[in-house]
């Protein structure tokens, strides 16, 4: 263990494989990073691999250690495919490595070049016995640094950003409500100058049943079935359904995810249908973009049916979002079906800033699955160490993350001016707020959104005798019950790729009522 903070040069290095000269440039890679990227969206109806190149740079002119994206390149994308099931309860492992497999290799991709990725399975997915499994095989197949999560509010953040709804936002400055309608969920999420402010998740889809060409059933979905009690039917496995049956089953999904809209804070006739807490009030919405399968349909892209109910669903809601159906005006489309694939592997990604303290690069890094603890206070001009290391210690205890053997990431937020009087203040309410898991030896793993973090780790080190390893980056925003994976320290720009997900598998993805499956 080393005595001080420091970054040691004996770790991954940036890429330097991209065209030209100025790209090779040790000094320009001191503040420029090339990451690749690869999202992997398993949904209720297809498949699809998305393969991105990031470039993030130093916003140095102002005096900042923290990295944005400045270019992102979609260097391929698959084919959508029907994702394949093993009977009613499994997904078909085999059948799905070959389509990821397939997709690296048209790609020209080798799973060691990826620097960060997440595999994300969705909707009715979600259900079957062997999908976490799945995903983590996948995972592991795809880059040492590629992320197995799943989970309704993290699918409708990545939809947000996949289908160009936040860059609308944050360019434009409005408020935008995004609807991406999958195979069996439907996620919203609320876009306000380009930050998504709240997300939440309906269990309405396009392939919540299935039919062969003779129209007869064969994939009926739990929520299949309730979706047909609702419109007065009652489909069984076998048993043939018509293009009435059909259109009526759309209209009814459209109307309830228009009565959900209309009731966004609950207490509406399609209550029982939210997943998540409800939406909340959508008060200043300027418009609404739709994505996902579903939207296809809506947009009119897509002429063809395949047998399920997607194309009635997306024609109902065109016809009444045309007749008025909603307060605001339904703007033009983005991504649509890849949505959630691109937001995955351009937008699951931050970059730590290059100003840090890593005491033990090689004990500390990479890990996975670190579950992130966010306290709540608020920083005055005067810093009080006692009441914040009282707010972090409570938040652990919520949490059962202050004597958990598992690492977990404390994610703090600084305001203000950096004077010594207020960081040895942050840094004791650090110190003492984690007392009870140095005591135990953890390794502290800390992540801040201001420009403080190697003060901080040099306070905690050299003046506030903290001895276990250390882990202080800055330039990160991190949320409660996010889990991130840390990848390895990257030279010579001295950063950490910081991979966010959220890891919710759940046997039945309906809950007994609003609220029930809340994050």
């Amino acid at each position: 263990m080393t005595n001080h903070c420091a970054y040691r040069p004996d770790h991954e290095h940036d890429h330097d494989d991209a065209p030209g000269p100025l790209e090779d440039n040790p000094i320009w890679r001191q503040d420029n990073v090339l990451l690749h990227s690869v999202g992997m969206d398993i949904g209720s109806s297809g498949t699809q691999v998305v393969f991105s190149r990031l470039h993030l740079r130093r916003m140095g002119e102002e005096l900042t250690s923290r990295y944005v994206v400045v270019r992102r390149e979609n260097v391929y994308r698959s084919p959508v495919a029907l994702t394949p099931y093993a009977g009613a309860d499994r997904i078909d492992a085999e059948a799905l490595g070959v389509i990821v497999d397939r997709a690296y290799q048209a790609a020209g991709v080798d799973p060691a070049g990826v620097d960060a990725g997440v595999v994300i399975l969705t909707g009715e997915a979600l259900r079957r016995g062997n999908a976490e499994a799945i995903a983590r095989v996948l995972a592991e197949r795809g880059g040492e640094l590629v992320t197995a999560t799943a989970g309704h509010h993290m699918e409708a953040m990545l939809a947000a950003y996949g289908s160009g709804a936040a860059r609308t936002s944050h360019d434009t400055g409005a408020r935008l409500l995004t609807v991406d309608i999958g195979g069996g969920t439907t996620k919203l999420a609320v876009v306000d100058r380009g930050r998504i402010v709240r997300t939440a998740a309906l269990h309405i889809g396009g392939r919540l049943l299935a039919y062969d060409p003779r129209g007869r059933l064969t994939r009926l979905e739990p929520g299949g079935e309730r979706q047909a009690a609702r419109a007065g039917l009652a489909p069984r496995l076998g048993e043939r359904i018509g293009p009435p049956e059909v259109e009526r089953l759309g209209s009814a999904m459209a109307d309830a995810l228009l009565a959900a809209l209309a009731h966004p804070s609950g207490g509406g006739s399609a209550d029982e249908l939210w997943l998540t807490e409800p939406i909340g009030p959508l008060d200043g919405v300027s418009g609404a973009v739709f994505s996902g399968g579903v939207a296809e349909y809506v947009y009119d892209r897509e002429p063809r049916d395949f047998g399920d109910l997607g194309r009635a669903l997306g024609r109902a809601l065109r016809r009444r979002l045309d007749a008025g159906a909603l307060p605001f005006p339904l703007l033009p489309a983005g991504e649509c079906i890849r949505a959630t694939a691109l937001g995955a592997s351009e937008y699951s990604v931050q970059l730590s800033g290059n100003t840090g303290c890593v005491t033990a690069p090689d004990r500390l890094l990479p890990r996975r699955n670190l579950q992130v603890v966010r306290p709540d206070y608020a920083l005055g001009d005067r810093i009080d160490a006692d009441a914040l290391a009282a707010a972090i210690r409570r938040r652990l205890t919520d949490l059962d993350a202050d004597t958990s053997p598992a690492d977990v990431v404390l994610a703090l937020h600084w305001q203000g001016l950096p004077r010594y009087d207020r960081l040895v203040a942050f840094a004791r309410a650090v110190r003492d707020g984690l007392a009870t898991r140095t005591a135990f030896g953890h390794a502290l793993y800390v992540v801040l959104d201001g420009d403080v973090a190697m003060t901080l780790g040099r306070l905690l080190r050299e003046e506030l005798g903290v001895t276990v390893d250390l882990f202080v980056a800055d330039g990160l925003t991190l949320r409660d019950f996010d889990y991130v994976d840390l990848g390895r320290l990257r030279h010579p720009s001295n950063t950490v790729p910081v991979t966010i997900k959220s890891l919710v598998f759940a046997a039945d993805p309906l809950p007994a009522g609003p609220g029930a499956a809340a994050r």
